[in-house]
């Protein structure tokens, strides 16, 4: 290796090392990483998650279009390129208070389990009996709804008093 690219290399790995421990990890929920990736995922990650986003934002006034699940996304794909926009979207007035129970607690609240197994029902019923695709398309996709149905019904709907105390860990 030429001795340019090491001092290079040398003050890059010094630097990174005086930051310190991140500040992100408490303020902005457990999922900001400090991962160096290469500027195109990182552009690619900020632009899915404004994407995402986007498509929460339009579901929080389009009925039947979810918005917690986009902004789990946006969250997430904001967390691998933003931590600007990984703090906005954690800490909005509208949006953070469930992402942030759902970081920290795995709470889904029963309002949102409702709407969205009976949305899920309403489309199944709508696929089964209004369109023409094939059986086995339409077993495959009553699985996956079924399983999603399980999944979100398996979470809990609130904080439990043991759980408030201890952030999620894992």
């Amino acid at each position: 290796m030429p001795a340019e690219t090491l001092s290079i290399y040398h003050y890059l790995m010094m630097r990174k090392s005086q930051r310190g421990p991140s500040p992100v990890s408490e303020e902005l929920g457990p999922y900001c990483s400090d991962v160096d990736i290469s500027p195109h995922l990182r552009l690619l990650y900020l632009l899915l998650g404004w994407c995402f986003f986007g498509l929460g934002a339009l579901g929080a006034v389009v009925p039947g279009l979810p918005t917690t699940p986009f902004m789990l996304l946006a969250l997430w794909a904001f967390s691998k390129s933003s931590r600007r926009f990984h703090h906005w979207l954690y800490s909005h007035r509208v949006f953070g208070p469930p992402l942030q129970q759902w970081c920290t607690h795995r709470v889904i609240p029963l309002k949102a389990k409702v709407l969205a197994v009976v949305m899920m029902v309403f489309s199944f019923i709508y696929l089964a009996f209004f369109t023409q695709i094939s059986l086995w398309l339409k077993i495959a996709i009553a699985v996956l709804m079924l399983y999603g149905a399980y999944f979100i019904l398996s979470k809990p709907s609130r904080v439990s008093d043991t759980k408030s105390k201890q952030p999620f860990a894992g």
